[in-house]
């Protein structure tokens, strides 16, 4: 028999006999996105193989989806997910392969036999816990966490479908693109601010599939996603029938502000002490069959399938023998497997000195940074009220659900701890042995830390010979010996503690530049010493901070552009740039500042001197377009479009006023990007990293990193590093794309939180430094990755 091809989401459409080289034997379940089919390995392995559909293979934009999809699913594979065995995003038919789990989704099981009884319920919510903890611990928000996306395994729960985009699914759009999830179970701020989706929308939906497990329905409950969506940002959820004894649990994970809601290692700790009934006892779900449908406590499935050892707790033995019928939400679709058919003021101290024995060596100071893009992002804790599960559902709408619950743990140093200073004065420093070679360096680890206070969140760097300069919240900063990692001196910032910071201290005009006070202050630092130079309040400018050739540009809300010499503090000029309406700068070493401001469907970039406000020439270019490297007369640009996906690669000969426009195959979500010569390097997320040869305007190579939240790429020689979400420095072969090594992870105490902005790593000759969400810094030796 031919093999058979598909052509739609129709029933009667036919399908591939193969994927890959795995044969497909029955039909599984059947999505908006694709099919899934229980498949064989050769070595007899049985397998849930998605497939998407022919229609979606041919849109650049679903492919690059479903690549996102099968990094997620790879980086998050575990105890609490479906292990991915292998997968071609690239093949005519994209498919993926896990390991099929028997098993009905929570969504058929409810279907089928009605609510869980407390005890499963407190099973299920720890289970899910825990998945959340795993999942977020890998840098993953999966964003559409949902009955139909809950395999009830004899081991327990097992979240699947890692997918990003269903068009199908989401009945609701934003005016620049699709809402990600599904309305009855998306959190407050995915319908508010979609693009800026943490994993705290994640407990959100934990608490929706909890009430849903508790009564058959959600907490906001109506037949139009419109006025779901309503309830969901405006009212209170509706607990009725939700057990008592972790009803305010669940109104906490439904708490409309993310900051309010518990982390999942806190519902953990919160349920283990719900009741003493509680009741940890692995049970065995009813068991899945080979054609979708689930088999009964004492049947025995065909051919060499598992039968249940006992009857099913999931089970209620007066039910019928109904088939079980499709998830809840906008698309039904019979799952299994785990894998979804449906796709995817003034400083604090001006006259603090390093103290010690020795004296403080100071780093050479180095060129500008980039643009500095400055913003905050707090370290949320959990508050609110819990309500009465008696009360009548329409009073119940008027309480408040914000409940106080503990914040994150001091996170554990990893290595070598080291002690700062206190806010006022740096440490003490030890007598400097004089100059070490480059031959001497052995890589070493400490942890930045703050004297008498908690210091959080990764530290960002900036490398000059010698010496690493790093802030890290609640360290203003601090002086570190590139070659043993001693720290020089530091400095304490007691206003920063508990936030992020998104930016390393910049080196300009002689003096560290810093950002403190919630980007609120700049402060210029001796770098000898530690000890304030001058500062300047700069709350106005809300972070439009940028450096370069020797001078502080801030940029106003009223378009006025203010030059401050980087070295004194004092104005240089003031005035707004014809054409530029709130520019932002970028900088690339050369002295000159290219300013950029998005006008419609064209760009304006100016290339301005830095010491007088003088441009030398301003140019529109068509598309929206971000600068991200310049030198020997040409500027490269990013292009995006209108649903935030990287299309092209821009390179502008500045002398022959040319642009050059390199297409992507596909099209790249949330891409960072790095130049080298005349070749760029996109990093998206979801790990995909591609090559752009902007001369012959040729794609070089793509590869997937599998790394799902990464920094912005560095290339240093033939080398491109990143940092991953869990602190993990990967370095790759810019030559042809292929790993050659990576560090361990470094979360520490961290794993509940993802950081706002994730700082790249520091390339210097012969060495590469690399920071963690645990709070450490690294240096690793750079000509051997393989050994890291």
């Amino acid at each position: 028999m031919p093999p058979r091809r598909s052509t739609g989401t129709d029933p009667e459409a036919e399908h591939p006999r193969y994927a890959g080289q795995y044969l497909l034997e029955a039909e599984l379940g059947s999505g908006g996105m694709g099919i899934v089919h229980l498949a064989r390995s050769a070595s007899g392995l049985r397998l849930a193989v998605k497939v998407v559909h022919a229609e979606f293979a041919q849109d650049p934009e679903f492919r690059g989806r479903f690549r996102q999809e099968v990094a997620a699913a790879r980086r998050v594979s575990g105890a609490f997910t479906a292990p991915v065995v292998d997968a071609d995003p690239e093949a005519e038919h994209p498919w993926m392969a896990t390991l099929f789990i028997p098993g009905p989704t929570l969504a058929e099981h409810v279907k089928r036999n009605g609510a869980l009884p407390p005890a499963r319920l407190r099973h299920l919510m720890a289970g899910l816990a825990e998945a959340l903890r795993d999942i977020h611990r890998a840098g993953v928000v999966h964003r559409d966490l949902k009955p139909s996306n809950v395999l009830l395994a004899g081991d327990g729960p097992k979240v699947i479908d890692f997918g990003i985009s269903r068009p199908s699914d989401s009945e609701l759009r934003t005016e620049t693109g699709k809402l990600i999830g599904t309305p009855p179970f998306m959190a407050p701020e995915q319908f508010r601010r979609p693009r800026q989706v943490g994993p705290a929308a994640d407990v959100f939906a934990l608490g929706s599939v909890i009430v849903h497990a508790a009564t058959g329905s959600g907490p906001f409950d109506s037949d139009s996603p419109y006025l779901v969506a309503y309830q969901v940002v405006h009212d209170e959820p509706d607990l009725t029938g939700v057990p008592e004894d972790i009803a305010g649990l669940v109104a906490r994970c439904l708490a409309k502000e993310p900051e309010d809601r518990p982390t999942p290692d806190e519902l953990m700790t919160a349920l283990r002490s719900v009741s003493a009934s509680y009741d940890t006892q692995a049970f065995i779900p009813e068991q899945r069959s080979r054609n979708g449908e689930s088999a009964r406590p004492g049947q025995v499935e065909r051919e060499d399938a598992p039968s249940p050892s006992a009857a099913s707790p999931w089970t209620d033995p007066a039910a019928d023998d109904e088939s079980p019928a499709s998830g809840s939400g906008p698309v039904s679709a019979a799952r299994s497997g785990a894998l979804s058919g449906a796709g995817s003021g003034p400083a604090a101290d001006d006259e603090t000195h390093a103290r010690g024995s020795g004296p403080a060596r100071p780093g050479a100071p180095a060129p500008e940074n980039g643009p500095a893009q400055h913003g905050t992002s707090g370290t949320p804790g959990t508050s609110g009220t819990a309500t009465d599960p008696a009360a009548p559902r329409s009073a119940r709408r008027r309480l408040l659900l914000a409940v106080a619950a503990a914040g994150l743990a001091v996170a554990v140093a990893v290595g070598t701890t080291v002690l700062l200073a206190g806010s006022d004065d740096p440490a003490p420093q030890k007598e400097d042995t004089g100059q070490r070679s480059a031959s001497a360096f052995r890589p070493w680890e400490i942890e930045l830390t703050a004297r008498g206070a908690e210091a959080t969140g990764q530290p960002h760097c900036t490398y000059t010979p010698h010496t690493l300069y790093c802030i890290r919240p609640g360290v203003l900063a601090a002086a570190v010996d590139a070659t043993d990692g001693r720290v020089l001196w530091s400095r304490d910032d007691t206003a920063r503690r508990g936030t992020d910071v998104a930016q390393e201290p910049v080196l300009s005009g002689g003096l560290l530049h810093v950002l403190s006070r919630g980007g609120k202050q700049l402060s210029a630092l001796d770098p000898a010493t530690g000890r304030t130079r001058w500062s300047r309040d700069v709350t106005r400018y809300e972070g439009r901070v940028a450096h370069a050739g020797g001078v502080v540009l801030l940029t106003g809300p009223d378009s006025r552009v203010t030059a401050l010499d980087a070295a004194t503090g004092k104005e240089k000029w003031q005035h707004t740039l014809p054409g530029q309406t709130m520019p932002s700068f970028s900088s690339y070493g050369d002295g000159v500042a290219y300013a950029v401001t998005a006008a419609g469907k064209e760009t304006r970039v100016a290339a301005v001197d830095p010491q007088t406000g003088a441009m030398s020439w301003q140019r529109h270019l068509a598309g929206t377009l971000s600068v991200v490297g310049a030198h020997d007369g040409a500027v490269w640009f990013t292009s995006t479009a209108t649903d935030s996906y990287t299309d092209a690669v821009v390179r502008y000969d500045v002398a022959h006023r040319t642009a050059e426009r390199v297409a992507l195959r596909f099209p790249l979500p949330g891409a960072q990007a790095a130049v080298a010569g005349d070749t760029v390097y996109l990093l998206a997320d979801g790990g995909a990293l591609v090559a752009v040869d902007t001369r012959t305007s040729k794609q070089l190579w793509r590869a997937e990193t599998s790394v799902s939240w990464a920094s912005a790429p560095v290339v240093a020689g033939n080398r491109l590093y990143l940092s991953a979400v869990d602190g993990r420095l990967l370095a790759v072969d810019t030559a042809r794309g292929t790993l050659l090594g990576q560090t361990k992870a470094r979360l520490g105490d961290r794993r509940g939180s993802l950081v706002n902005v994730l700082p790249a790593p520091v390339a210097a000759p012969g060495r590469v430094y690399g920071t963690a969400p645990d709070g450490s810094l690294f240096a690793v030796d750079a000509r051997d990755p393989s050994a890291w």
